[in-house]
């Protein structure tokens, strides 16, 4: 188990992905148009302006204020605060507010996958990413049988590596949209 998930520029916030499941799963669900450190910032924002990271407690919280207010959670607040809302809702309903129970109740990685894929925002991309993190940092069994062989955040294990990553994600998006339109 790690100590820390390199992730933001924040040890608290690196630290936070790393010792809470559901900071893990909502930093995943705000990985979208905005930066990685962005994203997984969101969840020590939440956490220090809710009190809690609690899935009943965010559930039943109107989390768009919490997403407004400066500096913004995200740069589309309404969205993403009911994203979160629906994911800590599910989290609560399905596994008893213990995000963990996602995957260490997975029976093998074709469940796993398909309790990843039933979460708010969690899309293809989105499960393949959290597998590799789950796989390469966490350990997970299940996950080591979906997550991808490509470079992922899995593979993120220190701040440098993640600037590596990002470097490589960058090159590899450039490569993508000029075979699109060539």
């Amino acid at each position: 188990m790690p100590s820390a998930l390199y992730f933001t520029g924040d040890d608290e916030a690196n630290a936070l992905l790393a010792e809470e499941p559901l900071a893990l799963l909502i930093g995943f669900a705000l990985d979208q148009q905005v930066p990685v450190q962005t994203a997984f910032s969101g969840p020590l924002k939440i956490k220090q302006r809710v009190g809690t990271l609690d899935p009943h407690t965010l559930a039943g919280t109107d989390l768009e204020p919490i997403f407004r207010e400066k500096p913004a959670v995200h740069r589309f607040p309404g969205s993403m605060a009911k994203r979160v809302q629906d994911l800590a809702a599910v989290v609560e309903e399905e596994y008893g507010g213990h995000a963990e129970r996602v995957w260490t109740e997975a029976e093998d990685g074709t469940d796993l996958r398909k309790r990843i894929g039933a979460l708010p925002g969690f899309g293809d991309m989105k499960i393949r990413s959290l597998t590799a993190v789950l796989a390469k940092r966490f350990d997970v069994a299940a996950a080591k049988e979906v997550a991808p062989d490509h470079p992922t955040l899995g593979d993120v294990d220190s701040p440098q590596a993640l600037e590596e990553y990002q470097a490589k994600k960058r090159a590899h998006k450039a490569e993508m949209r000029a075979k699109q339109q060539a």
